[in-house]
């Protein structure tokens, strides 16, 4: 049997303000490009679906054509939350999709069961398991491996940060390694289909498209999987190509708007000194610039050199040093006047 696998669309997401709704639509249909292509026999989409629980009417609405399109091809499609999903939105109507082979798992209970295909050689038993509390998951890898016959192929499917794995900026941080999962709990099926991890890497296709700048180095896809009749397992990635790349641009200013037009998102490093307002000269190269930042900017407050003040300074003095550690320029005198009369404010604030 042959199978999709994609996770981690976050649909309504922004980027640095930049709504990419659109960007989402185009690489759906990119993904149904894939499909025509490759002709899988299902879908597996392992986790958010959404980029919050609360999503826009217009995320909803590319989300519900989405699965219009997945039932009129009549091609199983199988749906798990992730932690950015609210289970109780996206498991509505799910018992409806049932009967055109789209199947939804938004929660874990009692009645969860295995979802069954049949290829040639036959039955394939999925274990769709959302999003919940790491230490609850052995339990419920224990539960739906009690449903399955020992000979028969299996696969998982999850939305979960192994240990090991590689995170990006844009995935929601979790507190601590309580939501770390070891990948040999799943050491039973013949495939694992992962979601929450947006670099695509082992046992996760990673997110469609990119979500930070530091993932401008990563090469999106879907990954394609073949199983065959003894439960052998053979995987490919497929790119995707996006409406606009997400990259990192660095340089002079006066090189920079001298440089060919780019239609991508970028993320801009100046590395020599000019003035925020500047930059809007810019846009000739890059009219979908989303950041600007300079480079002698990007040190962080740990490597000021607190040193230079003495106990003796006063506030308006400590404040000079500080701007010109961080600017590397001097405080003006209409600067420094400006910042006196804001203390001298809060100091009156204070005395009343």
């Amino acid at each position: 049997m042959r199978l999709l696998h994609t996770a981690d669309w976050h649909l309504g997401k922004t980027l640095k303000g930049q709504n990419l709704l659109e960007d989402q639509n185009f690489i759906i249909n990119e993904i149904f490009k894939v499909i025509d292509e490759q002709k899988p026999k299902a879908i597996l989409i392992c986790g958010d679906i959404y980029d919050r629980a609360v999503p826009p009417v217009n995320a909803v609405e590319l989300f519900n054509e989405t699965l219009t399109r997945f039932a009129e091809k009549n091609l199983p499609t199988l749906i798990i939350a992730g932690n950015h999903d609210s289970a109780t939105r996206l498991n509505f109507g799910s018992k409806l999709f049932e009967r055109q082979n789209i199947f939804i798992a938004a929660k874990i209970s009692d009645e969860s069961k295995n979802i069954v295909l049949e290829d040639d050689f036959g039955e394939i038993y999925f274990s769709m398991i959302p999003f919940v509390d790491s230490e609850k998951i052995p339990a419920i890898i224990s539960s739906f491996r009690s449903k399955i016959p020992r000979e028969k192929r299996s696969v998982a499917l999850a939305h979960v940060f192994l240990t090991g794995g590689i995170e990006s900026e844009s995935e929601r941080k979790l507190v601590g390694t309580l939501t770390n999962v070891d990948a040999n709990i799943f050491s039973d099926y013949n495939y694992v289909a992962l979601g929450h991890l947006h670099r695509p890497q082992k046992f996760y296709s990673g997110s469609p498209l990119k979500y930070s700048f530091d993932e401008h180095n990563h090469k999106k896809s879907v990954t394609i999987v073949d199983i065959d009749c003894a439960g052998n397992v053979e995987t490919k990635k497929i790119d995707l190509n996006p409406l606009h790349d997400v990259i990192v641009v660095e340089g002079k200013f006066n090189e920079l708007i001298r440089r060919t037009k780019t239609e991508d998102y970028a993320q801009i490093i100046l590395n020599d000194d000019v003035y925020i307002y500047e930059t809007e000269l810019l846009r000739n190269s890059f009219p979908h610039f989303l950041e600007v930042k300079r480079k002698n900017h990007l040190k962080s407050y740990d490597d000021t050199p607190i040193n230079n003040f003495r106990k003796e300074d006063s506030i308006s003095e400590q404040f000079a040093k500080f701007f010109e550690s961080v600017t590397t320029e001097p405080l003006n005198n209409d600067e420094l006047a400006a910042f006196e009369s804001i203390l001298k404010e809060i100091e009156r604030e204070d005395r009343e």
